[in-house]
């Protein structure tokens, strides 16, 4: 077992400028040469140091379950010293759904190719989002998203009135419940953003979903670059980026790592780790399932490249983790969905908060990263 670093100071030294010094490992010939070079991982990383490109390419060529499961009690190190143990929990909604304009080969809302008994409906009232607030609440959620399908708010026409309806709407759940109130509305202005800090949403999801290189082969209807630009305009106008990807969906280890290292680089505060559950209708629909395990080496390579950052377990976590949900949260996950998804179930959120239970963790706000 690797030994606990309990350094919560050193999140104060932790500065997303320092240089990726953590470099590639000797080889190891034995479990224990391993346990020794995580142990000096897991150390630097808490002290401040980055993890190189070159070092975290390494420890994704790891197979054995013996040597994952080492790996991931190493990220497990790193959040239990750099985040704790509050476990950050969200629940959604979908506000606007089905006929969307862009081709995102996950998707099955899109009007390329909808997937099968895929809903479709125009913007819920403000009454019927309020209702879906309250049940999260309920269900012990502290923050709750509205997510709407399209490119963005960006690209609605001058005589729509939707943006407006969404900001009376987060009023209302500011009014009405005790929910943080997030927004998922895709592409968005820098005066969008400051509209939407002012009527009080403090955190918008907007995936990066893939590294720049794979992203054309996941959709061509909009721009890695465009996706890019939106998490900058919120990040000017104060607005947390809770900004992530999906994990298999035929993208290669490289583009893995290149995914969490521009969210690095971008200083995004939040980061959704979907695994894709391939969808009936969509592209990726003959996709394999990913393997547990590779699962588990994903978060935890991403916990160590982005040690302060919120990990949130998001979509295909039940199908994918099955029984295995419980080592997520063992290997660097600190944030979780729960309720239902966008056009899937999840598991009922008792069985979430039991599950934090059983492992000592605690349902509420994890804190935030500190890049000042």
């Amino acid at each position: 077992m690797i030994n606990v670093v309990s350094v919560r100071p050193a999140l104060n030294r932790l500065s997303s400028d320092r240089d990726s010094v953590l470099e590639v490992p000797p080889h190891w010939n034995t479990l224990e040469d391993l346990q020794t070079w995580l142990h000096h991982l897991v150390e630097g990383i808490i002290s401040g140091d980055h993890i190189s490109r070159e070092a975290a390419l390494a420890l994704s060529v790891l197979e054995d379950q013996d040597q994952i499961l080492l790996l991931c009690q190493a990220a497990d190190q790193v959040r239990q010293a750099c985040c704790g143990n509050t476990v950050d929990l969200c629940s959604i909604v979908n506000i606007k759904s089905g006929n969307c304009s862009e081709n995102c080969g996950f998707c099955s809302q899109s009007a390329h190719h909808p997937g099968e008994a895929s809903p479709i409906y125009g913007l819920k009232s403000a009454d019927e989002i309020l209702d879906h607030a309250k049940a999260a609440e309920a269900a012990g959620a502290k923050r709750f998203c509205l997510v709407s399908q399209g490119r963005g708010i960006k690209y609605n026409s001058p005589k729509s009135t939707e943006f407006e309806q969404i900001l009376a709407t987060v009023h209302r759940i500011i009014q009405e419940t005790h929910v943080k109130p997030c927004c998922a509305l895709g592409e968005l202005t820098l005066d969008q953003a400051q509209a939407l800090a002012e009527a009080g949403v403090t955190r918008y999801n907007h995936n990066l979903e893939a590294s720049k290189a794979f992203y054309p082969q996941v959709v061509t209807t909009h721009t890695w670059e465009d996706r890019v630009q939106t998490v900058k305009n919120l990040k000017a106008a104060g607005i947390q980026a809770c900004t992530g990807g999906i994990i298999g969906m035929g993208e290669t280890w490289e583009d893995r790592i290149d995914l969490a290292l521009s969210l690095r680089e971008l200083e995004v505060e939040s980061v959704p780790i979907n695994l894709l559950n391939p969808r009936s209708g969509t592209p990726l629909s003959e996709n394999s399932k990913l393997d547990p395990y590779e699962a588990l080496k994903a978060i935890a390579i991403f916990r160590l490249i982005l040690p302060q950052q919120i990990l949130r377990y998001a979509g295909g976590r039940e199908a994918i983790m099955g029984e295995l949900q419980g080592l997520g949260l063992q290997s660097g996950i600190n944030a979780m969905l729960i309720g239902n998804y966008l056009t899937t179930l999840g598991q009922p959120p008792e069985q979430d908060q039991a599950m934090l239970t059983s492992l000592g963790l605690v349902g509420g706000e994890a804190p935030v990263p500190d890049f000042s």
